[in-house]
């Protein structure tokens, strides 16, 4: 089986692709089961398909296409009951991306969308949605028909590598093709059921997991791209613009994060990063611009206490962007679909 490795030290005999076992824990009554998620055949064949060994025998080759075959499949008939699916991407970290997708998420549920709206942790080594909605110690509910993602506020459904996990403290040791095996497993095997919308929260960069998801789910709806106002930030920022593009994947426009800083105190607005990279951007290519989010102190206190900050403080002028841009990603999604 593959997994997540809690900084085992390798030996020179064994192999360094390989990692221990990540177990799902799920409760029946007061006893504890665990359940082996079945990635390991797959992940060796992308292995071998990467070059990492050779396969053997034509028989062998068959199987493993078989296995993609009917992995894919599944994938198609689970995403056929997600009507629209959004990546929330940026081009670097440290810009609030998961943040944002969070709070995203907590307006989409508050418009009209309770229950009917999922997020996708795509971050396989830095999970922290689950935290945010205070999901922390949550586990994937396995059964016959899959694995059943934890509900948050407002029914909000996550899946995430952090479930499997056996503490927060542990990392996950892998390499590119174990990424891909990991995401496959997670749109094929998680029972979202009928939802309006899936964010996919990814990686900052357009490394293995964006270029998996796109590759994988081929219908996206669109990507939101995070970016702040600094010039590095507005630099690194058009890499994951192309990287859409190329991809084919619609751009639905770009959020502009820790906007400026307005004092508690007195009112007074001061721009830490600068101000108004996102809109420059957002011009320059011609990309459509969905709002500003300001710094808010209270943000990063309810994210570290897995309270959704819109819940909490609904008519900050922060909470206020974040439904504003809300109703600019339905719009964009509703002409998408007509």
């Amino acid at each position: 089986m593959i997994a997540a490795t809690s900084g085992k030290n390798y030996t020179e005999k064994e192999d360094p692709m390989r990692a221990p076992n990540v177990k799902a824990r799920t409760s029946t009554g007061s006893s504890r089961t665990e359940v082996m998620l079945d990635l390991e055949e797959v992940a060796e064949a992308i292995l071998k398909y990467e070059g990492a060994f050779e396969l053997t025998t034509a028989q062998e080759v068959t199987e493993r296409a078989k296995q993609f075959s009917d992995q894919d499949q599944k994938i198609k008939t689970r995403m056929s009951k997600v009507r629209h699916k959004v990546a929330v991407i940026s081009g670097k970290g440290g810009v609030g991306k998961s943040t944002v997708a969070v709070n995203l998420a907590v307006a989409l549920a508050m418009h009209g969308h309770a229950d009917r709206i999922g997020i996708l942790d795509a971050d396989i080594h830095g999970p922290s949605v689950p935290r945010m909605l205070g999901l922390t110690g949550q586990r994937l509910q396995v059964g016959p028909p899959g694995a059943f993602p934890p509900s948050g506020t407002l029914g909000i459904k996550v899946a995430s590598m952090d479930f499997l996990l056996p503490d927060e403290n542990a990392p996950v040791i892998w390499r590119g093709p174990m990424k891909m095996t990991a995401i496959r497993q997670f749109l094929s095997e998680i029972v979202w059921g009928d939802l309006d919308i899936l964010l996919i929260d990814l990686p900052p960069g357009t490394g293995d997991e964006p270029l998996s998801i796109a590759q994988l789910l081929p219908e996206m709806d669109g990507v939101v791209i995070v970016t702040i106002p600094s010039k590095v930030s507005q630099v690194v920022v058009k890499k994951s613009i192309t990287f859409a593009r190329q991809l084919g994947m619609p751009i639905i426009g770009i959020i502009e994060n820790m906007s400026g800083f307005i004092c508690p105190h007195c009112g007074k607005k001061s721009d830490i990063f600068e101000s108004g990279g996102g809109q420059k951007i957002s011009e320059e290519l011609n990309i459509a611009f969905l709002g500003s989010i300001p710094i808010d102190q209270e943000i990063c206190e309810d994210a570290d206490r897995g309270e959704p900050f819109i819940v909490e403080h609904p008519n900050s002028a922060a909470s206020k962007s974040f439904m504003e841009i809300v109703r600019k990603i339905e719009d964009f999604l509703k002409q998408k679909k007509a």
